[in-house]
């Protein structure tokens, strides 16, 4: 990913963040929008360089299609990476390019001898979880709640 690119995926995926941790229910979009800007400036403090994270953007030939943001950490068994962000371009879903950017990341992750890969996904983005079930990833926690 190129700074230029960094900066747009930057300011668009801390507000779908937002969004998403609202339509979740977790929090009012005001909090979301604080929590996301939060999380973002905790995860990647130096950006496009933060040491241990890894961001690429998607190409179908010329035409970007998606990105993914991986983080990679050493733990007592081996290297284990977490995906912060799988994401396609909105008009360009259902056409099989999630599956190659969730194919291509995981070669990445075998090429830096990476033994696990973890990701978190909203209870109500029922294409992803699909996705990532037919990928072989399994659940591993579930948070549930009851609207009043």
């Amino acid at each position: 990913m190129t700074e230029e690119r960094y900066l747009a995926y930057r300011q668009g995926a801390e507000l779908d963040y937002a969004k998403n941790i609202a339509d979740s229910g977790a929090l009012p979009l005001i909090e979301a929008q604080q929590k996301a800007t939060e999380d973002f400036q905790r995860l990647l403090p130096d950006g496009l360089h933060t040491a241990g994270h890894h961001l690429w953007t998607a190409y179908d030939g010329a035409e970007e299609v998606g990105m993914a943001w991986l983080h990679v950490e050493e733990k007592s068994d081996g290297r284990h990476a977490f995906g912060y962000d799988f994401a396609v371009r909105e008009q360009l879903r259902r056409k099989g390019y999630g599956r190659a950017i969730m194919q291509a990341a995981e070669q990445a992750c075998r090429e830096l001898g990476i033994v696990s890969v973890g990701l978190s996904v909203f209870g109500f983005n029922a294409g992803a979880r699909s996705l990532y079930e037919q990928m072989g990833f399994e659940v591993t926690s579930i948070q549930m709640r009851k609207r009043l």
